[in-house]
């Protein structure tokens, strides 16, 4: 029997490890893993960035979807710099437009970030016996990341089954990345038909100090856009005092 959608699967059911961010995309993705009858652990990785709220969205997430192996890993990416999201002497781009938003690679790019999650992810997938990863990747209305793209999770998923215990013995994961090929509104239209909540989740690279969205982002512009074209307004914004 399927769990309701979002909702943990019961004991007898295959499990998957869910990386999840605090935002949109990685809630829906556990939404959406959930609803197909995962029992799910999830994973989130307090990186040094500089949107931290994200990680207590990622708490209030993981609840909401009645998931309670939930793990906050911390590992330093901010030693190495190199990125907006973990050194404070780089700007976060604002204000692009859509084009320039599609065009190279921004300073929000993380180096090896996803490549270092799903790593992570993989190790706790063995300790729990688990049958897929599960990672709420875009490559449609994304930033540009190169460890976004479909090529890189087939890549990984290739890696996996040589490098882990499972795969060698015949039980080889699978890197599961059901947003891949969506776009933003489609993934919000999804979200909403398994009950997610978003205004939960937090998606803004530069938050306030009092952790809602400063609008003008990449995420932020990228998030906006996707409701406005499902002709809703965005819950957190409208939860905003």
């Amino acid at each position: 029997m399927k769990p309701e959608p979002g909702k943990l699967g019961p004991p007898t059911a295959p499990a998957a490890i869910v990386l999840l961010s605090g935002g949109l995309d990685s809630a829906t993705a556990a939404a959406w893993a959930g609803s197909k009858g995962f029992r799910l652990s999830a994973l989130s990785i307090d990186y040094g960035q500089r949107h931290r709220v994200e990680l207590d969205r990622a708490r209030a997430t993981a609840a909401a979807l009645g998931i309670s192996d939930h793990l906050v890993l911390p590992v330093d990416l901010a030693a190495f710099g190199g990125s907006a999201l973990v050194d404070d002497a780089i700007p976060v781009p604002k204000e692009r437009s859509s084009d320039e938003i599609g065009r190279g690679i921004p300073t929000t790019y993380v180096p090896a970030r996803n490549t270092v999650f799903l790593g992570l992810a993989l190790a706790m997938a063995e300790t729990r016996a688990a049958e897929a990863l599960v990672i709420g990747v875009n490559a449609v209305d994304y930033s540009g990341y190169p460890d976004c793209r479909p090529e890189f999770v087939e890549a990984f998923a290739r890696l996996a089954r040589l490098a882990t215990r499972a795969g060698v013995e015949g039980r080889p994961l699978d890197v599961l990345a059901p947003l891949a090929t969506l776009s933003k509104a489609e993934i919000i239209a999804l979200g909403l038909s398994l009950g997610v909540d978003y205004a939960l989740t937090s998606s803004c690279y530069d938050p306030a100090p009092d952790g809602f969205p400063c609008g003008g982002c990449d995420s932020c512009r990228l998030r906006a856009a996707g409701f406005a074209a499902v002709g809703i307004p965005d819950p957190l914004l409208s939860a905003r005092p």
